[in-house]
């Protein structure tokens, strides 16, 4: 976006919240923002031309705001910001609208939301150019290059010697919540280790993992620096901090780290994916799924080219064919499938190579 104009429109019933919002957003040169007073006068202006970004709160006329983003994310997929009283962290509320594919949630208050608003200015205008940076890319349809068509592998790939255990590595965005738990629900109680990396807000991540936790046969916990993996054990890196893997004698361990963003994202698919690659290469299994963007496609094909199986989600199953896309185009991806078959595959390739699952 750069040297262009970001179209930026707020929904908020409130009047004073959304002149708030448009004095603060509009001290950025960059920025253009356009108001509605509710989803129906919004979905107006979206289907006479779309915003880059949408701002919304939950609770307004008309339309209740998680059915509002349901419609735009169904009809125009655009990143969504939702700036809420009634997002508070960590409730089913918050879960529901990530679970749609918001890129940001900002909690505010029931009380001085002229204070808040003013004193979180700089948030607010850092979740839009985050939010702008991770959008769905649009362009020519996806054509994957021949399959003879490998890039070679790097030798850093060889630094490390990989494990012999089976590992699974998991990476999504927008419309991950839902794909995440479709797979980690299919996969049965003896699964080798898994870790994941979801792009969500910190402070959420753990209740998606104790959401998890209590549908899946898995145990699935956020992971903690240093926790040692094991089978029938489920990982979720926390927001805001990078996940990666290591390898030890006595087997597989999680390391989290807030380094700088990787792929524009912390935690990193990436960077995921890049050490899967390194620690167990051919005894890695890979997954990338639905999400703005293109992070996880250079790590699935790092981890291709480490001789991992590689699997990305194909294009009607996702919410948005973003960071899917950009694997098949690089060739990362040894199969593209549905969402539903993807654990199925798994569970196949863990026959095949381990004789489990």
């Amino acid at each position: 976006m750069t040297n262009q104009t970001i179209r930026v429109l707020v929904v908020d019933d409130s009047a004073v919240v959304r002149q708030i919002m448009q004095s603060i957003l509009s001290l950025d040169p960059s920025l253009s923002v356009e108001t509605a007073a509710d989803p129906i006068f919004a979905l107006r202006k979206i289907s006479a031309g779309a915003p880059d970004v949408l701002i919304t709160d939950l609770e307004m006329p008309r339309m209740d705001g998680v059915d509002f983003i349901r419609t735009v994310m169904r009809d125009s997929p655009l990143p969504v910001i939702v700036c809420s009283g009634l997002a508070e962290r960590g409730t089913s509320l918050a879960l529901r609208v990530l679970d749609l594919g918001v890129a940001e949630i900002i909690t505010k208050p029931k009380l001085g939301i002229k204070e808040f608003l003013n004193d979180s200015g700089v948030m607010l205008l850092d979740a839009v150019h985050s939010a702008v940076l991770s959008r769905k890319r649009s362009g020519a349809p996806v054509v994957p290059p021949s399959p003879s068509v490998l890039p070679p592998r790097r030798l850093a790939l060889h630094q490390t010697v990989p494990a012999a255990e089976p590992l699974i590595v998991l990476g999504a965005s927008t419309g991950g919540v839902e794909a995440l738990t479709c797979i980690l629900q299919a996969m049965p109680v003896d699964s080798p280790p898994i870790l994941v990396v979801q792009h969500m807000p910190e402070h959420f991540t753990r209740a998606f993992a104790e959401r998890l936790n209590s549908q899946c046969a898995l145990e699935v916990y956020e992971a903690v620096e240093g926790q040692r993996l094991r089978s029938g054990l489920a990982l979720i890196a926390p927001g805001n901090l990078h996940l990666t893997v290591s390898h030890t004698k006595s087997g597989y361990q999680a390391h989290l780290h807030s380094g700088p963003l990787i792929s524009r994202h912390r935690p990193s698919v990436d960077e995921l994916f890049c050490s899967a690659a390194r620690v167990a290469g051919a005894n890695a299994i890979a997954a990338i799924l639905t999400g703005m963007g293109d992070d996880g496609a250079r790590g699935l094909l790092e981890m291709r080219q480490a001789d991992a199986q590689t699997i990305a989600q194909d294009q009607a199953s996702c919410v948005v064919f973003g960071m899917p896309a950009e694997a098949i185009r690089c060739n990362a991806a040894q199969q593209v499938l549905p969402l539903s078959k993807i654990a199925p595959a798994i569970c196949t390739l863990l026959r095949k190579r381990f004789g489990i699952a």
